[in-house]
């Protein structure tokens, strides 16, 4: 058994027995979608403008939500990581006959594994339940953004689990995050009509251009030459994490 594939089976061990953070990680994304999204959709009478085109709201929070689970997936993954550190064990790790971003690697695969499988999950729901329309044929799009959005954010939350000694400071510090980087992106509206300092931020927000390159994967929204640039920007951050937190 090769290092990563060993940190991937213990990752596993550790995950599976913490049911309510699986639990959490596939259905909650489901819950959003379908009261968040459905109460959204009535009240706009089932039509919402983006990009020049009426839509559904539900099918344009849709990759908010397949966002979502990546963004949720990648932070229970790094709450592991912390407590790992808290309870020592981190350091002992440490001392195997593995690379540090071999470490880092192996802890995201299965959590990767987790997102694809709740992202699955969702779309079918949308597409089957909800007669949302997917663009099938670009799918394969959606499942790489998947993989390497969830692997990102978890680099990224990496940082702030080594680096802080405190328990309450990672959980305020992550807790702040969720909240300001979903809101002040184009998760849940479009923002080219908001005010010019809200577009400022949120471009610059890798939740949008997470977003931007789902909706355009998933629902044919968006030019694609921007989207190729937002996937491109989110990669560099990943791999940037990636090497910070190693």
């Amino acid at each position: 058994m090769n290092s990563i594939a060993a940190i991937f089976y213990r990752d596993y061990r550790q995950r599976i027995t913490n049911i309510g953070f699986v639990f959490w990680d596939l259905f909650a994304p489901l819950a959003y979608l379908v009261l968040f999204g459905l109460g959204f959709e009535r009240g706009l009478d089932a039509s919402f403008a983006a990009a020049d085109r009426t839509i559904g709201y539900m099918a344009f929070l849709l990759p908010g939500v397949i966002a979502m689970i990546s963004f949720t997936v990648a932070l229970n993954a790094s709450w592991g990581f912390f407590m790992d550190k808290d309870s020592g064990i981190f350091y002992e790790l440490l001392t195997y006959p593995i690379t540090r971003t071999q470490l880092l690697v192996g802890k995201i695969c299965f959590n990767v594994l987790l997102s694809l499988i709740a992202a699955l999950l969702t779309i079918s729901l949308a597409a089957l339940a909800m007669k949302i329309q997917i663009r099938w044929d670009f799918l394969w799009l959606a499942a790489i953004a998947a993989i390497v959005t969830t692997a990102g954010w978890f680099f990224v939350f990496s940082i702030l689990a080594i680096a802080l000694r405190r328990m309450d400071s990672y959980n305020t510090l992550t807790s702040a995050m969720y909240i300001i980087l979903m809101f002040v992106s184009s998760m849940f509206y479009p923002i080219a009509d908001m005010p010019t300092w809200f577009r400022a931020v949120a471009y610059a927000n890798p939740m949008t251009w997470q977003v931007d390159v789902l909706r355009f994967s998933l629902l044919d929204i968006g030019a694609p030459t921007a989207s190729l640039v937002e996937a491109a920007a989110f990669t560099a951050v990943a791999l940037i994490a990636l090497g910070l937190a190693a």
